[in-house]
């Protein structure tokens, strides 16, 4: 039996359903308890309740206790952002205060 052909509105319809429901790898790499690591924490912690809630898993990483996981990602500043999945790849440097920018960041919105 044949399955029925997609429209192209029924698939961009599926797409957006399923771009909802992707599932958001982050990792932050910070710089000790400094106000600017503890104001990225928070930042971040905030957009993705906002943005991502359930759909988000966030690793803060202090590169001073890991610095093999830092040397591994070459970061050269902190604090870092990276989204690892969904792919592409993107980073995101500073306190995350900008809340535009990070959402940029992540994909989540177009910039203007």
């Amino acid at each position: 039996m044949e399955k029925p052909k997609k429209t192209t509105t029924q698939a961009f319809e599926e797409a957006l359903v399923q771009s909802g429901s992707e599932h958001f790898l982050l990792r932050l790499y910070v710089t000790g308890v400094t106000p600017k690591s503890t104001r990225a924490i928070a930042n971040i912690k905030r957009i993705c309740e906002e943005n991502l809630q359930g759909r988000y898993e966030l690793e803060v990483i202090d590169i001073y206790q890991q610095p093999k996981l830092a040397a591994d990602e070459q970061i050269i500043a902190a604090p870092t952002l990276i989204k690892k999945l969904p792919l592409p790849l993107r980073r995101v440097i500073g306190d995350l205060s900008d809340e535009q920018r990070v959402l940029i960041g992540l994909d989540l919105r177009l910039k203007k």
